[in-house]
């Protein structure tokens, strides 16, 4: 279990992947769902070569996700990520 985010996966027949960022109010303020999500992207942009083709990927921030280092949510990403198959 991952303390800052969940990521789900779903293979499609897509030869392209899809990223889905969810932030709730929980989490904190405009700004601080912003900074959020701004870092998943990110991080996503950094590793997609990393990730195979044809995912759907999800991934709802939990509230300490607000106060978690970039390298944190990093870790938990890629992790995740490669528990459940999608990355290489």
């Amino acid at each position: 279990m991952r303390p800052c985010l969940v990521v789900y996966v779903r293979r499609t027949n897509s030869r392209a992947n899809r990223l889905g960022i969810t932030v709730t109010g929980k989490v904190g303020k405009a700004h601080t769902r912003n900074l959020v999500r701004r870092r998943l992207r990110e991080i996503y942009r950094l590793h997609e070569e990393g990730i195979r083709p044809g995912y759907d990927l999800v991934v709802v921030a939990r509230t300490r996700a607000a106060t978690a280092a970039y390298r944190r949510l990093e870790t938990e990403f890629l992790s995740a990520s490669k528990e459940l198959g999608a990355a290489l």
